[in-house]
């Protein structure tokens, strides 16, 4: 089986590779449905210093709808792994490992660079929702969504190239 650091990697280079896809079309169709899979770099914010980021995975649905001739709505359904670790300086390392339904309303555009090649940006809000996960400290685990954990609604803007 793969391990962890692998794993990672393997996910990073794939996101890559889709960063740079091209697209060759002979007319737009007005609703396009896709499959995506990628790596995120996340990390905690607000309340929670002494944190660090961690790669973790993505993979979902999409849905781009054309509005205007090179503008779209892009949306989806994305399992979306999130974390951190987390480095208190009164006791031992924790790595925390959310998961999450997301669902992303993003506007996107797609500029033509070249005779067949597009480069797509799209941004905008996303709403999402935890769905599982764990906290692992000093060899034990116990879950990271209840009192006094995290939130299982999230929420925030995001951006996309590619």
């Amino acid at each position: 089986m793969m391990n962890k650091t692998k794993l990672s990697l393997w996910v990073a280079i794939i996101a890559l590779f889709s960063a740079f896809s091209t697209e060759v079309k002979a007319q737009e169709k007005p609703v396009t449905l896709g499959i995506k899979a990628g790596a995120n770099l996340s990390t905690f914010g607000g309340d929670m210093k002494n944190t660090k980021s961690a790669l973790r995975y993505q993979v979902g649905i999409t849905a781009d709808i054309l509005l205007t001739n090179n503008l779209y709505l892009v949306t989806g359904l994305d399992l979306q792994t999130k974390g951190a670790k987390y480095n208190p300086k009164s006791v031992s390392d924790v790595k925390y490992n959310p998961m999450y339904l997301q669902l992303p309303v993003n506007i996107g555009y797609k500029f033509n660079v070249g005779s067949n090649i597009r480069l797509v940006v799209n941004a905008g809000p996303y709403l999402a929702y935890g769905i599982g996960g764990k906290a692992k400290s000093d060899g034990n685990k116990e879950s990271v969504f209840g009192n006094n954990k995290l939130k299982r609604l999230d929420y925030g803007l995001m951006g996309v190239p590619g």
